[in-house]
């Protein structure tokens, strides 16, 4: 072997070792999004890669689809585009293929040339490689070089070991974060989405973020369903804010809060002339939402005459203004939702059966407040603190009275409901001068005696050592050793504790 073959030898082994050494520095860290994004900074910075995409996916999550994505050097309109190619293009050929995949450049390559993402990108060299052996936990993406040309084989080599490397450290940390996440069912994709704004830890809360996660980064219908006041509105906003389409408007229009004969000329516009109150050209909701999303709230009210310009709208992409002789092209992403049957609206025949099925894309339902009832006590004190900073009151708590009384009620007007109940309680105990918000605030139809009394200290402390303890009597099946050593307490202390409590295996 040369002198020359046994120092580029010397310098890979080297490289790798520091890369793994690197790698271990990494793996002390516990927090998993702080992790993925080191991680990622470290890939791209041993091999020289212009853009990187990292991608991992919790396989102990019970099919939870619980997602952690960090890109660098991709415009904030791009990743949307890339997140979107992992069940297509490169990514899903190194999915479906189970190895490494390696292009000197994408536009060149017949495998993935007449992708539209390659071909609006010009994307030359790339490397895509999976992390983890067996099913994998996720996959590295790297495209382009600082320098010209293709990856050397060289970095190709880096990437796997990097690659085979990563993947112990990730499941140590998917381990650890489901321990931290505890009972918040929707902290992965907190840390995956944007979402300012969304109260809520409960499981049927993260089912619709798990589905606004999977269709944020398409370019799909979105049809939201569920009861009044469920948050659609909101979430709608969230599938905006999380797309590609971010960085453009968002603009709403309720169906419902039109009368019938202005419904078209406020969604495609007008030519002067076209009605009585068209006196100047006007630009509808649909030109105002190009190059963003068109929110259309209650769309089983709208007009059946407007349904069928709607749907020539979404097949075409091109409307009619009102009075109008010539088409007009547009760019523009619809999320429409409702809080009525479509399918009985079809079969009524107030509602189209070819715009229900173009609407129906990817639907998601958003869960009324008794399916998430647990979110009650979190939601009020947000909304509490919201009326408060609105109405520039003095900071007011709710009282524990309160909170059981708003968990125990019935919400038929579900988040919108309790908003408007809690704003009104903590106004009321403002203008009494109270620094809590009693029961008495937010219901006083029904404030028929005397406010419960808040618990003295001692009182509460005595509460919370009884629920503590018998929580955790369930938890290890009321096994007392086991009991006495997760509260770091004697076992005769747990059973003075248990007779003092007045604790069976039937109590709650």
């Amino acid at each position: 072997m040369s002198d020359l073959s046994e120092r580029d030898e010397l310098l890979r082994a080297r490289t790798e070792r520091d890369l793994y050494l690197k790698l271990l520095d990494l793996g002390g860290e516990r927090d998993l999004a702080g992790f993925v994004e080191q991680a990622l900074a470290l890939i791209v910075e041993i091999t020289g890669a212009q853009r990187g995409y990292l991608e991992l996916e919790d396989p102990g999550n019970g099919g939870g689809n619980t997602r952690w994505c960090r890109s660098r050097g991709f415009e904030s309109e791009e990743i949307g585009e890339v997140r979107g190619a992992i069940s297509r293009g490169i990514i899903a050929e190194a999915l479906a293929s189970g190895h490494t995949v390696s292009t000197p450049s994408a536009i060149l390559d017949p495998r993935f040339s007449d992708r539209g993402s390659v071909q609006r990108g010009r994307i030359e060299a790339v490397l895509c490689a999976l992390v983890g052996e067996g099913p994998p936990l996720g996959v590295v993406y790297l495209q382009g070089r600082i320098s010209s040309g293709p990856f050397p084989e060289e970095d190709l080599s880096r990437l796997e070991v990097f690659a085979r490397h990563l993947a112990p450290f990730v499941d140590r940390l998917f381990t650890h974060e489901r321990a931290r996440r505890g009972s918040d069912a929707t902290a992965a994709f907190r840390s995956q989405l944007r979402l300012e704004g969304v109260i809520g830890r409960s499981s049927a809360l993260a089912q619709a973020l798990k589905q606004a996660a999977l269709v944020a980064p398409l370019d799909v219908n979105v049809l939201l369903t569920g009861e009044s006041g469920t948050g659609k509105s909101q979430l709608a906003r969230v599938i905006h804010a999380n797309g590609p389409r971010a960085a453009g408007p968002f603009v709403e229009l309720s169906c419902a809060t039109l009368p019938p004969e202005l419904v078209e000329s406020e969604l495609f516009g007008a030519r002067a002339g076209a009605h009585s109150t068209a006196t100047q050209n006007v630009a509808g909701k649909v030109a105002g939402a190009e190059g963003g999303t068109l929110f259309l709230d209650e769309i089983g009210e709208l007009p059946i005459a407007v349904q069928a310009k709607l749907l020539q709208f979404l097949h075409s992409k091109e409307y009619y203004p009102l009075g109008a002789a010539r088409p007009v092209r547009t760019n523009a992403r619809l999320i429409a939702a409702t809080n009525v049957d479509l399918e009985e609206a079809v079969r009524a025949r107030r509602f189209r059966e070819d715009l229900y099925y173009r609407l129906k894309v990817l639907p998601i339902r958003l869960p009324s407040l008794a399916e998430r009832r647990e979110d009650v006590p979190e939601l009020s004190s947000y909304f509490c603190a919201s009326a408060c900073e609105r109405h520039r009151l003095s900071p007011l708590e709710l009282s524990a009275g309160s909170l059981r009384a708003l968990e125990a009620a019935e919400w038929p007007g579900n988040v919108r409901q309790l908003a408007h109940a809690v704003e009104a309680g903590a106004i009321r105990a403002a203008g009494e001068g109270s620094i809590r918000v009693q029961r008495r605030h937010v219901f006083p139809e029904s404030a028929g005696g005397e406010e419960e009394p808040e618990p003295s200290f001692q009182e509460a402390t005595r509460r919370f050592q009884r629920d503590l303890l018998q929580r955790t009597l369930e938890e290890t099946g009321w096994k007392i050793t086991e009991t006495a050593r997760r509260l770091e307490l004697a076992r005769s202390h747990v059973y003075n504790l248990i007779h003092a409590f007045g604790l069976g295996r039937d109590s709650g």
